[in-house]
């Protein structure tokens, strides 16, 4: 027997913007059937030569797709929004045709695409698990076995007998996936569950599915959360605009990921008109940039990676310059900050007209999630130019999921000495 679960071959599809999809009329069928054999729609060497259509209306969800998935293989399924993975996830399920190209699946497949598909408004908690099971392929047997498991992993104990239409959006939300995540199918396709709840039923969605992928079962699983794909996948594939265009490990996968959508754009910003350049400043910072220990211009680091910001200035005056940084979580609260008044070694020994000012963050010890920078830039003794939230940064780390710690929870500024500072004389980055 065949070690291989799923092959896909040159899959493909394709939409066209307005078309209509849906059930037919007698009338268009009628038409359909009269109008086929004069359509040239023609078979060749496995391709489908469609009709003519105007080009700009064609989407290619899809576009010759090939991969294997083993038996016992967890695939993770990363991309942007509109790259083609749920289209893919639903040709898997036979809920979508391709236009051409095939799949084979050898095995019982249980899809977690839309949770909470079937539920009744109107019928109580027991009764939509266990209208829910069945929809799904459970069994009466295997749900009322089940069934004590799926109302605890849900929490919903106290509102069982009670009407669905009557829950709060992440009640439902949470009955619906306790209920699929309890299938036991041969082959498990995923798409983005962990997006659902709140923050606690989350990280037990996510202990779920690792359990399920350490029981051996093949599972495709599509997330935009990296860090679950790091940890729950023995192989993972990018996809983007609907063709794959790397698989390897999980480790390197997401790292190609993060390196073809990180936006060098938002790691160079142009100070001049900054909108939150305090009004009483004198505009002397003009650019600031965020580079990675080997100089690459980006805006995502690893878990306690270097960060290097460097801000670029003109004055009319000449002055030495001190480069102050906060640095602050997404909802304001500050995190760290140094200047280089405080490192007395770095202080620059002349004046500078124009120039760029810059710092090594090293091991930070910041938490994964988005942070942002306060600029101060002055003199010794007065701060000549400020600028709130200048620029942004991501921190990004899959050691923490597997681990279950943060490396540090702040409440204040941080205490790090592990810092360079170095002034330069230039025009502008290049």
């Amino acid at each position: 027997m065949s070690d291989v679960a799923i092959r896909v071959e040159n899959l493909s599809k394709r939409f066209i913007l307005g078309e209509r999809i849906g059930i037919k009329t007698f009338r268009e069928t009628l038409q359909d059937l009269f109008t086929a054999p004069f359509r040239r729609w023609v078979k060749n060497n496995g391709e489908l030569s469609q009709e003519k259509v105007d080009t700009d209306k064609v989407i290619w969800a899809l576009k010759d797709v090939s991969f294997e998935v083993k038996h016992g293989e967890v695939l993770g399924i990363i991309g942007p929004n509109g790259a083609g993975k749920s289209t893919l996830l639903k040709i898997l399920s036979r809920i979508t045709e391709p236009t051409a190209g095939y799949a084979e699946i050898r095995g019982r497949v249980g899809s977690l695409l839309e949770v909470g598909t079937g539920f009744h408004p109107e019928l109580t908690g027991r009764e939509n698990i266990y209208l829910n099971g069945a929809i799904l392929g459970m069994s009466k047997a295997e749900i009322r076995r089940k069934f004590d498991d799926i109302v605890s992993f849900a929490g919903v104990e106290k509102f069982i007998d009670t009407p669905v239409k009557r829950y709060s959006s992440g009640m439902q939300v949470r009955l619906a996936f306790a209920v699929a995540a309890h299938l036991e199918p041969e082959i498990l396709i995923v798409d983005e569950v962990l997006a659902v709840g709140d923050a606690e039923f989350q990280k037990r969605c996510l202990g779920k599915m690792d359990e399920v992928s350490r029981s051996g079962r093949t599972i495709l699983f599509v997330s935009h959360n990296l860090a679950a794909i790091e940890a729950l996948c023995t192989r993972a594939a990018f996809i983007m605009q609907g063709r794959i265009i790397y698989s390897g490990t999980p480790r390197h996968t997401v790292e190609y990921y993060e390196r073809q959508m990180a936006r060098p754009e938002s790691a160079l910003v142009d100070l001049r008109d900054h909108p939150n350049r305090d009004k009483s400043s004198q505009k002397i910072m003009v650019f600031a940039r965020l580079c990675d220990a080997r100089g690459a211009v980006t805006n995502i680091f690893p878990l306690k990676g270097t960060i290097v910001l460097s801000v670029w200035f003109s004055s009319q005056t000449p002055f030495k310059p001190v480069l102050g940084v906060v640095v602050r979580t997404a909802s304001g609260l500050p995190v760290f900050g140094a200047d280089n008044r405080l490192y007395s070694r770095y202080l620059p020994n002349r004046e500078y007209l124009k120039g760029v000012i810059s710092c090594e963050l090293n091991n930070l010890p910041l938490t994964p999630g988005t942070y942002f920078c306060d600029l101060y830039l002055g003199d010794q003794w007065h701060s000549l130019d400020r600028v709130m939230r200048a620029i942004s940064f991501e921190i990004r780390a899959a050691d923490v999921l597997r681990s279950g710690k943060l490396p540090y929870n702040h409440c204040g500024y941080v205490i790090h000495d592990d810092i360079r500072w170095w002034v330069s004389e230039t025009d502008e980055p290049t």
